[in-house]
């Protein structure tokens, strides 16, 4: 008995298909953010559980398993994959990016050893409860080392791929145009065209909480 999974990128090319025998095991070697791992698996373990429990790399989050709500999204030698729809045994011998990668405070705190995508996520208040933010910090990351100056209508379309139920995406299309600015000039000053949205939102909450005194 075997299983057969199909993952596709981003923009819909296929990146990898497996078919492996159940109850197989493998020993799985990847670049990971840069550092050499392995683990034994089982040859039918998801690129998802495998850097989740096999290598501790929880900041990839696994949400439908089905491959639709962008969740579980790794660069994969840099072209977004659905984690949860890929064998890590076809990830073997290539590079893996997950949301631990893209960038880390150092022991300053300092919020400029973060990446601009990391960095416009926190300018443009683009989270909330989080749990979709990894997923896309790394879809963000790839779309915009391939279109670097990205219009509106172009960073909505870069996260059409990725769900989010707590944000109404305004401010993460707000962190798209502000990470490629940061991108560009690490020292961009913010203003207000990547607050607005936010600033909005607030004023809403606010009004919500009068009314309801």
């Amino acid at each position: 008995m075997s299983e057969q999974v199909r993952s596709t990128s981003r923009n819909g090319a296929e990146v990898a298909t497996g078919t492996v025998p159940a109850g197989a095991r493998s020993t799985v070697a990847v670049t990971v953010n840069g550092t050499h791992r392995s683990a034994e698996v089982e040859s039918r373990r998801t690129l998802s559980d495998y850097l989740r429990h096999d290598l501790g790399l929880t900041g990839t989050h696994v949400g439908c398993e089905h491959g639709v709500c962008g969740a579980c999204t790794v660069l994969l030698d840099g072209t977004p994959v659905r984690s949860c729809l890929v064998f890590a045994v076809t990830a073997a011998g290539h590079q893996v990016t997950t949301a631990e990668g893209l960038g880390q405070l150092d022991e300053s705190g300092d919020p400029n050893s973060l990446s601009p995508v990391q960095r416009a996520f926190r300018d443009c208040h683009a989270l909330q409860c989080g749990f979709c933010t990894p997923g896309f910090m790394t879809t963000i990351t790839a779309g915009i080392a391939e279109n670097p100056d990205p219009t509106r209508d172009e960073a909505v379309e870069m996260i059409a791929g990725n769900l989010c139920r707590c944000t109404g995406y305004q401010n993460i299309v707000d962190a798209v145009l502000r990470a490629a600015e940061l991108a560009k000039d690490p020292a961009a000053p913010l203003t207000d065209r990547f607050t607005e949205h936010s600033d909005a939102a607030h004023s809403a909450d606010q009004d919500a909480d009068g009314a309801g005194a």
